[in-house]
């Protein structure tokens, strides 16, 4: 062994401390050696009266190789078996040792590193609460191959493992705790081996602790087994539940799904064979290349700073200003507070910033009623936001995030009078969606130290901010917004300046789009329901019902009156005047609004207003499935591939990221310009041209995509 370092006290106990090569520990052909070498020894000894597994690293065990599965094509099913199989008859061999084994769980456990816990006799974890546990493998496109899903169903029942298995939870120390998914905790990582080793002096000599309880004569599942009529039921009702959330385009849920059928089933090897089969099915998928690609690799890449300016020192934010106590303001200023952070928010009266505050209240009252804070934690956030309708209160504000209306004059005027009470270094940050940062900094007295942070609704759900950079943006001011940006715990990306920016424009694409195609006469119901039948979390025309047709027309009508666009240019002219008829003729700004734009909404119902089949539908029209579900799609990846080729985007990782976190790109894709890569880069040009010629210039592939073609590349 080189890399678990094997130690053996004077009471027959050896604790492994895995210390692997490389970041982390995971499965891979090193842990398969190491984990072997380490098997033969133990086996051996004369005198054991325990194992304890640990780690040297900051986590206890982050997974598998992802490396290799990435490689993996269809073909390689029978390769993958083995593999997993080969690592299965590790743990196999592990929970088969003729003494009690004890997993000493210091940091993270997931996937892989969790797999390794349930084959341990006992599991014991520092009662930190950044600590996660877990089998996130539905996340990645995966299922937990080495064991997860059938020692965990025999470990806490059909019932309780399904949705930590299909919805990829990570928990808590605690939580685990409650749900079964680690026996004890300690305080500290001081403890920890202590409290394993004591646990095993305790019960020497007790064989019983020994076995684990599927392989003891007589073992019930907890809740039952496919004979006890409520799992049945379950087993029978949860694929027609699962397909109304997937929607069939998610692999490994179903198969998730299956295999802990089975191992309520078959006797516990056999589903562990198939739990293998399954596995070896998903990785040469191209929806688990794709949400690994994102989910993982370039979440990371992301995460890790790849487009952050290499600018050394990284800054922490302790007192911001937010000047605009409406929906996003108060959100911004409820995240930060939420995380230690002092705001000062500003409006145009204490009431509507008091108004704001109270915000915070609520966020936090829905928390402590799921039990995921307290009430010193909601006074502690309240605490540190100061209300105000005075400029002068910013004063000392390392940060100002204005979240005013999207108005250029308003917010000038709004950064004129309240810039000069920054730090001497501070940075001024607009929360716009659609206004250029350039224009935006004009009367700025330090456009250097300016720059855009699209926040999107609700803040303290929504995981992304967009950062945009203007023309004059220091790399420092970039570098101090990607950290104020990490500091809050969002995910950031990185962008360059143009109207719409890369979420905006790509976003208000799909909206148009939809509206065209109900403009053609097809049913509204029609596009909203394939819309969801690719994806997306819902229809696109009850997306622009919640987020207001009003406010769509009344940006394009300040671009094109900034001069920012042109109105001849619009790609949509049939859709636009539908949405802008709504409105103007008809009051249908939205739900916000009062009355609804596409939709009527009575006591909690939704239904098509009935004007709007009168005026446009029309049943003659003809016009496939694929058609319309390819045109609502295809129409965000040519936005996305347009932000590429013009500079907009940074990075492919920003552009799927961005769109997957940001717009609600289906996550099946991996991303909008993921999906070029797996859709195939000649298919995409051909489909496209199909497209183009019966609908529209506007779905002409851009230039971008016949470059990559010529070159032999892929969107990386």
């Amino acid at each position: 062994m080189n890399t678990f370092k094997y130690q053996k006290d004077d009471n027959g106990i050896v604790v492994i401390t895995m210390d692997m090569n490389g970041p982390v520990n995971a499965i891979n052909d090193e842990f398969c050696r190491e984990m072997s070498e380490a098997l033969d020894t133990l086996e051996k000894e004369s005198d054991l009266s325990g194992v304890v597994f640990t780690s040297a690293k900051d986590t206890f065990f982050a997974g598998g190789d992802l490396n290799m599965l990435m490689a993996m094509e269809p073909g390689d099913e029978r390769k993958i078996f083995d593999t997993v199989e080969a690592n299965k008859s590790l743990f196999r061999r592990l929970e088969k040792l003729p003494v009690p084994v004890v997993a000493a769980i210091s940091g993270a456990a997931l996937g892989g590193g969790y797999e390794l816990c349930l084959a341990s006799n006992y599991r014991v974890c520092v009662d930190n609460p950044r600590i996660e546990i877990g089998l996130p493998e539905v996340s990645l496109g995966l299922l937990p191959g080495a064991g997860g899903v059938v020692r965990l169903t025999n470990l806490i029942g059909l019932e309780a493992a399904l949705p930590l298995l299909l919805e990829g939870k990570k928990v808590r120390p605690q939580q685990a705790l409650k749900t079964g998914l680690i026996d004890a905790t300690v305080q500290s990582k001081d403890e920890l081996i202590s409290h394993c080793k004591a646990w095993l002096v305790n019960n020497k000599g007790n064989g019983e602790v020994a076995i684990q309880p599927w392989d003891k004569k007589g073992f019930k599942i907890p809740g039952g087994n496919i004979n006890r009529p409520s799992i049945a039921q379950t087993v029978a009702m949860a694929p027609h539940m699962l397909l109304k959330k997937t929607r069939g385009l998610l692999p490994a849920p179903e198969a998730i799904l299956d295999t802990a059928a089975q191992a309520v089933t078959v006797n516990f090897d056999t589903a562990l064979r198939r739990e293998s089969r399954k596995f070896a099915s998903l990785p040469v998928t191209p929806v688990a290349k794709n949400m690994m690609s994102a989910f993982f690799f370039q979440l990371n890449q992301i995460n890790g700073g790849g487009s952050r300016p290499d600018v050394k020192t990284k800054f922490t934010f302790k007192k911001i200003g937010v000047i605009g106590a409406g929906m996003m303001g108060q959100g911004i200023a409820a995240v930060a507070a939420g995380l230690g952070i002092e705001v000062v928010l500003k409006d145009v009266s204490i009431d509507a910033a008091e108004k704001g505050k109270a915000y915070t209240a609520k966020v936090y009252d829905k928390k402590i009623a799921r039990g995921r804070a307290t009430e010193q934690d909601k006074e502690q956030a309240l605490s540190l936001i100061i209300a105000t309708d005075n400029d002068e209160d910013l004063k000392g504000c390392e940060l100002v995030v204005e979240a005013v209306f999207e108005d250029m004059s308003l917010k000038h005027k709004v950064l004129t009078g309240s810039e000069q009470f920054l730090t001497e270094d501070g940075i001024w940050a607009s929360n716009t969606s659609t206004l250029p940062i350039t224009q935006l900094a004009e009367p700025s007295h330090k456009p250097e130290n300016f720059i855009g942070l699209h926040f999107f609704s609700p803040v303290d759900k929504m995981p992304l901010v967009e950062i945009i950079c203007g023309e004059k943006t220091s790399d420092a001011t970039l570098a101090k917004a990607f950290d104020f940006v990490q500091q809050i715990k969002k995910t950031p990306i990185v962008v360059n300046d143009s109207v719409g920016f890369f979420t905006s424009r790509t976003f208000a694409s799909q909206l148009q789009e939809a509206a065209t195609m109900v403009s053609e006469g097809i049913h509204p119901v029609r596009v909203d329901n394939l819309g969801k039948a690719i994806g997306m979390p819902v229809g696109p025309l009850t997306v622009n019902d919640e987020v207001s047709l009003t406010i769509g027309i009344k940006v394009r009508e300040t671009q094109v009156a900034a001069g920012l666009i042109k109105a001849e240019d619009d790609r949509w002219p049939e859709g636009n005047k539908l949405i802008e008829k709504l409105v103007k003729e008809h009051n249908r700004g939205g739900r916000y609004h009062g009355e609804g734009g596409y939709f009527n909404y009575v006591d909690g119902d939704k239904a098509i207003w009935p004007q709007l089949l009168d005026m446009y539908y029309d049943s003659t029209v003809d016009i496939s499935d694929s058609d319309i579900k390819d045109r609502l799609l295809f129409i965000n990846v040519i936005e996305s591939l347009l932000c590429l080729e013009q500079g907009v985007l940074k990075s492919v990782a920003d552009a799927n990221i961005g769109s997957i976190f940001g717009i609600g790109a289906p996550i099946w894709t991996g991303g909008y310009i993921q999906f070029v890569n797996s859709y195939g880069l000649e298919r995409f040009q051909a489909r496209c041209e199909e497209l183009a010629e019966k609908y529209g210039e506007r779905f002409k592939a851009p230039a971008i995509v016949g470059k990559k073609i010529a070159a032999g590349e892929l969107f990386l």
